[in-house]
């Protein structure tokens, strides 16, 4: 299983240089596990330049995996997971995720470097 990082979708969905290092879990849609928050941070990020019918799109792209919603008991283990990596709350709750399933989260966000189950590519 797997979990992209939003700074992942959002290299993929606009096809960047960088959007090689994420195609493999995005398009391997039978174990590719998409977190809400995910959907509301691409969503954010894609409207400042996108027009709403393009950035729809690129969600119905994100939810051809299987969407994962920020439940209680959610919101309790990523509690858990930003005290001990003091992470902010959408980076723990994502990565609450991949725990929960053993799924491998990739991100090239500096703040997970080192952590367990985790593909970390560093920007240049």
């Amino acid at each position: 299983m797997n979990v992209v990082d939003s700074s992942g979708w959002i290299e993929y969905l606009q096809d960047t240089p960088r959007a090689d290092l994420f195609a493999a879990p995005i398009e391997d849609r039978n174990h590719l596990l998409v977190p809400t928050i995910s959907l509301f941070e691409v969503h954010r990020v894609l409207s400042r330049s996108l027009n709403a019918d393009l950035v729809n799109r690129c969600l119905d792209v994100m939810r051809l995996g299987r969407v994962l919603d920020f439940t209680d008991a959610r919101a309790v283990a990523a509690a858990h997971i930003a005290t001990r990596h003091k992470l902010a709350m959408a980076d723990a709750a994502m990565y609450a995720m991949a725990c929960e399933f053993g799924a491998t989260f990739w991100t090239q966000d500096v703040d997970y470097q080192g952590m367990p189950e985790v593909r970390f590519f560093a920007k240049s």
